[in-house]
């Protein structure tokens, strides 16, 4: 015997996708990059360079950023760092070309994750980007002491 309650179940809303801006240093590269992870499920908008990654960053707000290693090993990074947005953004360094092992250690400051694209699987790749993009949603403030009264008799 089947009982129908007139109550349907629930339908599960699937969450928005990770968006994720893409930057290299070549329209071409950051094209490929952005439909790699286009092809994943990721949301993805490219820029070429970090003046450009400043604009588009505050066009489409990104979870995560996915930026060719060299760009990030070889760029000043002030413009980036002063930025409220990307500056509060996970960076994932991405490259076709240098392993994990060959990444220097003062270049990696600030960087979220690494993946090594040709040997990249789809599961790890997207476990990684969800976990970058899932940092607490919240920076401390200036520290600073509370105001204390003296009373002086």
């Amino acid at each position: 015997m089947i009982v129908e309650t007139g109550l349907s179940a629930p339908e599960s809303v699937a969450p928005p996708p990770l968006r994720a801006l893409c930057i290299a240093r070549h329209s071409y590269l950051s094209e490929h990059i952005a439909r790699y992870f286009a092809e994943m499920g990721i949301a993805t908008s490219n820029a070429v360079g970090l003046e450009s990654a400043v604009r588009v960053a505050g066009e489409v707000s990104p979870d995560v950023v996915i930026c060719d290693y060299d760009v990030l090993a070889s760029i000043s990074l002030e413009m980036w760092e002063h930025d409220l947005l990307l500056s509060n953004t996970p960076v994932i360094a991405v490259s076709l070309t240098r392993h994990a092992e060959e990444l220097h250690l003062l270049d990696v400051n600030g960087i979220a994750g690494f993946l090594y694209l040709p040997t990249l699987e789809q599961a790890p790749a997207l476990r990684i980007l969800h976990a970058a993009a899932m940092r607490p949603k919240f920076t401390l403030g200036p520290r600073s002491s509370p105001t204390r009264t003296i009373e002086r008799s």
